[in-house]
């Protein structure tokens, strides 16, 4: 039974009334208040411990969190920028294949359409190849949670 400030000094002053004449009785408290208030200085520290962990915790999935978010509105916008840019691109080469191909219509319509098929596949080529490199090349998702977890884990492992 733990005994919190006010139940210890209810039981000092209960003491106190029943036995005023043993001054023995008051100078030393009883063994079930020294195991408590023993219990609860043993448990001090590890609470706090454990709070300090899980507040470390909380901290790291909150900077998560806030990484996932800036992510994902970095991709929101990178991808919405990316469909306009290739609406409007596609519109370009359309208009382009269609003015090469008026203009060489009489003579040499054929060689026309075929160079510049030629050039949209090597274009996309091109495309493809950054688009890969870029896939490659690209940071870690969480890497300012992960410098924060290796902090953590140094810490620790201090003496």
């Amino acid at each position: 039974m733990r005994r919190t400030g006010l139940s210890f000094l209810g039981a000092f002053f209960a003491q106190l009334l029943r036995a005023p004449a043993n001054v023995h009785a008051l100078a030393q408290p009883s063994l079930a208040m020294t195991t408590d208030t023993r219990s609860q200085h043993e448990h001090g520290p590890l609470r706090r411990l454990l709070g300090s962990a899980f507040s470390i915790i909380q901290t790291r999935l909150e900077l998560i969190g806030i990484e996932l978010a800036e992510e994902k509105e970095r991709l929101l916008g990178v991808l919405f920028l990316g469909l306009a840019a290739m609406m409007l691109a596609t519109m370009a080469l359309i208009a382009l294949t269609a003015l090469v191909a008026i203009a060489f219509w009489d003579t040499w319509r054929w060689q026309a359409l075929a160079g510049i098929t030629l050039v949209y596949a090597l274009a996309a080529l091109v495309c493809a190849l950054k688009a890969r490199q870029g896939l490659r090349n690209a940071p870690l998702v969480f890497q300012a949670t992960l410098e924060e977890f290796e902090k953590d884990r140094e810490i620790l492992r201090k003496p």
